[in-house]
């Protein structure tokens, strides 16, 4: 048998690596050529109520640390974790089909996740409250919450579980991570990273498997405080009603965008493209802020598509860290199915196709980039997010009319505006229902709030807000 570049992985249980109690395996396939890479030991429900009790018992351990404590050992896996960053990467590149610069993102996102929190964590205080009557003195606390439980995405398989990481262990929550099935292999590897340094049992575990054997059971126990997930709404939806079956529990949840891109008549049309291409390329357009539906001037809408797809083909697709390719596959076949049947239902249903539009023949999961004009605004696929390479392109007359077309979604994550006029970018930044608006612009980063409204979250990714979801409040009074 052919050795696989990455061998097995091992479940991470209670501080040990440990094949799973039925021995069960999965195997990793890379998308860009269809064949195994790994295999990893695949949960039983055995493991998983042990993985529950090794939380909770890591938890007690865990939250009692003295803090400085606590912070010398998210250090160390810090340390660890860049000192290992070739191998995490190069994991990431075979289990998702990222490029090799795109998976820098991934590497760095969870360092910083760590180091920020870490940081954060020390400039929370009891917070006073003053007594009217000047006969009691009141604080309100801060303590670790319990048990949390992280379900991720496999876009962006250690941002994802950095972001979750990072404020659990800092507030002295225990954590559970829960990786998809589709690139589970660089979390396995940070439960091997754990594992050499001997971080303290139960504060972090890593398994994945069925989900009668992990996913309905993790939520449906009574011991996790809080349920996390990074995925889509339909997913969320289900966690929450598992969960609330038993316990009342947090809930913090990072769901499916449906993002509106609006250029306005007067916008600076080559960064309008610019930006927007570059969105739709990166992680090979499988980003839940990315823009989803362009809603361009009709005065500008020609020479929109038309720098689109003059960018769409200088993108060079491919897989490997010399080819250095601008956008690789897609992570898995159903996602090409997905995505395709995305492109053939807009064509039915009046789009114009300018370029790309199919899946390239095998191997691998590659999709072209896409670029689909209407000449109408009101077309129904517009209400799917596409999580794929393909752009579609719709006029407006004005901006009292865009902005009802771009809140016509049960979605509200990310929206993008481009405008030079203020007045303008005051108006969509006050009326788009969206948990984020970006103006003439994109940035993401560790301090800044990330999440949704609608039906695209509870809670927020990011900043010093996230540390809230991890830790429990208690007002506590004295009388004078």
């Amino acid at each position: 048998m052919e050795q696989l570049k990455f061998g097995h992985k091992k479940l991470y249980i209670d501080g040990a690596l440990v094949e799973a109690s039925n021995n069960k395996t999965f195997e990793v396939i890379c998308p860009a050529d269809e064949k195994p890479t790994a295999t990893i030991a695949w949960a039983s429900l055995e493991d998983t109520q042990r993985a529950l009790k090794a939380a909770e018992s890591g938890f007690k351990t865990w939250s009692k640390l003295p803090i400085q404590e606590r912070l010398d050992w998210i250090d160390k896996l810090r340390n660890k974790i860049i000192e290992n960053s070739d191998l995490l990467r190069e994991s990431i590149m075979y289990e998702m089909g990222k490029t090799w610069e795109g998976s820098e993102e991934d590497l760095t996102s969870i360092t910083n996740s760590l180091q920020y929190y870490s940081e954060e964590i020390l400039k929370r205080n009891d917070i006073p409250i003053k007594d009217k009557e000047g006969t009691h003195e009141h604080h309100f606390v801060s303590q670790p919450l319990g048990v949390a439980v992280a379900f991720l995405a496999y876009n962006f398989p250690l941002l994802n579980l950095g972001f979750k990481l990072g404020p659990a262990l800092a507030a002295g929550s225990s954590i559970i991570l829960k990786p998809s099935e589709f690139s589970p292999l660089s979390a396995y590897i940070i439960g091997e990273l754990c594992a050499e340094i001997n971080f303290p049992k139960g504060a972090i575990t890593v398994l994945c498997g069925d989900l009668n054997d992990v996913g309905i059971p993790l939520c449906e126990s009574k011991i996790p405080r809080l349920i996390t997930m990074i995925g889509s709404t339909e997913t969320a939806q289900k966690l929450i009603a598992q969960s609330a079956k038993t316990s009342i529990k947090r809930y913090s949840m990072e769901c499916g965008g449906n993002a509106p891109f609006i250029v306005c008549k007067d916008a600076n049309l080559e960064l309008a493209i610019n930006i927007g291409t570059a969105l739709k390329v990166g992680n090979s357009g499988q980003i839940c802020v990315a823009p989803n539906r362009f809603f361009v001037h009709e005065s500008l809408i020609e020479e929109f598509a038309a720098g689109m797809v003059e960018k769409f083909k200088a993108t060079k697709l491919g897989f490997g860290r010399e080819n250095k390719p601008d956008m690789g596959p897609l992570t898995n076949k159903q996602s090409v199915i997905k995505v395709q049947g995305i492109v053939d239902t807009a064509v039915k249903q009046g789009g114009k196709l300018l370029y790309g539009g199919n899946a390239l023949e095998g191997p691998g999961y590659y999709f072209q980039p896409t670029v689909i004009t209407f000449d109408k605004n009101e077309v129904e696929i517009l209400q799917h997010e596409i999580f794929g390479p393909v752009a579609l392109i719709v006029p407006f007359k004005t901006k009292e009319e865009v902005i009802v077309l771009a809140n016509n979604t049960d979605a509200g994550l990310a929206s993008y505006v481009f405008s030079k006029d203020e007045e303008t970018l005051d108006f969509f930044a006050n009326s788009l229902e969206f948990g984020e608006v970006q103006l003439n612009g994109v940035k993401y980063d560790i301090y800044l709030p990330h999440g949704g409204v609608k039906n695209s979250g509870i809670g927020v990714d990011c900043s010093t807000y996230a540390l809230d979801d991890y830790l429990a409040k208690k007002r506590v009074t004295k009388a004078l």
